[in-house]
């Protein structure tokens, strides 16, 4: 999901050793689960006793969706009860999640980013056992994308894309004609498409100031663009990290800052460009109030539900040089950012069981399906679904993916947490003109450098 956070954290926690962590991390259990043929689910055979489960959701913008998915549970499932553990839009996810652990409370479901499981994954149940029946139920490639060092941890249930997202009505009015996405092969041919629309009166481009997008989501493709393999990407993170990467030298990077210098320029945001109000941004886009949109598939959450919002939108890869054949020009920003997981320092073997079975059943399940591609707005890396997608962006990505033209950003699995906080605040700075593009390079290069050895 709209991989949307807040500042660095600097949290102590406590250690669960000894005998508590020997009582519940590695059990098993022979709970029985019986097929839900009449939902295309699963659900635990009524237990002895009642179960209570709890989620913490970092999707902050559809905890009400969750809500009513766990009311619809409990109704065909009454033995089992999940209370959510909401998170604010743009709040302190991953400090609250680092407290609920630290004080031995942590919720039995997680929807997290995939980074913060790898980080804590000793904390989380291994999966292994559900491997098989989630490849069987997954598009190709989706469980493997899903695996943090080889492991399986995490249940993908979304997948998502960004780039320049587009609304045909605004660019079509700023061009004076049909637009053609495909005319779009390079920041030379963007360029002229701004001019244009400026030339009209009308705002070429929103660009989007918060710290997550600036650090995540921008400059975060430097590390995705090296490559099409994920392990040649965490090669170079690493030559970040031991000082062998001059950035200004890097033509990634620097085809990344000058695509950014254009969308600047260009930016309907540019007189208060800090201002970072993303239910206001999505909006004054799918008004019309600026052409393009450097956002992701996951806006929709925001723009679907809105009165008086326009029809048709659609997406662009961010050119990022001049030659159309460079990797980038073609491809759109692509993962499966949150993953579902279990608890497995506290939570019991019927816990986890029933945590498992839940999780099935909200993938799976036609209810569950529902909420997520209907009611949430966002597209599954599943086969076989049994709901028809409204997220006309998310609908434009999964073009993009049919044809491979993407661009694979699992290195972000691999970073630091504070990775885009820190280096999106750097972002910010250059972004108002405190910095220059030789300044941003040597605070990204420092802070990679300040990982040396980790």
């Amino acid at each position: 999901m709209k991989l949307r956070k807040a500042a660095s954290f600097a949290i102590a926690l406590t250690v669960v050793t000894g005998l508590l962590a020997g009582c519940s991390k590695g059990n098993s259990t022979n709970s029985a689960v019986k097929e839900d043929k009449g939902n295309g689910g699963t659900q635990t055979e009524q237990a002895s006793k009642d179960v209570k489960l709890t989620f913490f959701n970092t999707s902050a913008e559809v905890n009400t969706v969750f809500e009513e998915l766990f009311k619809k549970y409990h109704e065909q499932n009454p033995q089992v009860t999940i209370e959510l553990i909401p998170t604010p839009i743009g709040g302190a996810q991953l400090e609250k999640f680092q407290s609920l652990l630290a004080s031995g409370n942590p919720a039995t479901i997680v929807n997290l980013d995939a980074g913060t499981i790898l980080q804590y994954k000793d904390d989380f149940l291994d999966l292994e056992p559900e491997k098989a029946k989630y490849e069987a139920l997954t598009n190709p490639g989706a469980i493997d994308g899903a695996l943090l060092d080889g492991q399986f941890l995490g249940i993908p249930w979304t997948a998502q894309g960004y780039g320049l997202l587009y609304n045909k009505r605004a660019v079509e009015e700023g061009i004076g004609g049909a637009f053609d996405p495909a005319s779009v092969k390079t920041r030379d041919d963007l360029e002229a498409v701004f001019k244009k629309i400026e030339a009209a009166g009308k705002a070429p481009v929103m660009l989007h100031g918060a710290d997550w997008s600036l650090g995540a989501h921008y400059l975060g493709l430097t590390y995705s663009l090296q490559s099409q393999k994920v392990e040649d990407n965490r090669k170079f993170v690493e030559e970040l990290k031991n000082g062998q990467v001059k950035l200004t030298e890097n033509p990634q990077f620097t085809g990344l800052m000058d695509t950014f210098d254009l969308l600047k320029k260009y930016n309907a945001r540019k007189s208060d460009p800090l201002v970072a109000d993303y239910n206001r941004d999505s909006a004054d886009f799918a008004k019309g109030a600026a052409a393009f949109y450097f956002m992701g598939d996951w806006s929709w959450a925001v723009i679907g539900t809105l009165e008086g919002r326009d029809a048709d939108f659609g997406i662009l890869p961010l050119p990022i040089s001049n030659n159309p054949e460079d990797f980038g020009n073609a491809q759109v920003a692509y993962s499966e950012p949150k993953l579902f997981a279990i608890d497995d320092s506290k939570s019991t073997p019927e816990q986890q069981e029933a945590a498992k079975a839940f999780i099935e059943w909200m993938v799976s399940s036609e209810d569950g399906q529902k909420a997520i591609i209907t009611d949430m707005g966002l597209s599954m890396p599943y086969k076989d679904l049994k709901a028809q997608s409204t997220n006309i962006m998310s609908n434009a990505v999964s073009e993009y993916v049919k044809q491979g033209n993407i661009i694979n950003i699992g290195v972000i699995n691999y970073l630091p947490q504070d990775y885009w906080a820190k280096t999106g605040a750097a972002m910010q700075k250059y972004l108002v003109g405190n910095i220059d593009r030789q300044g941003l390079a040597q605070e990204v290069q420092d802070y990679w450098k300040s990982y040396a050895g980790k």
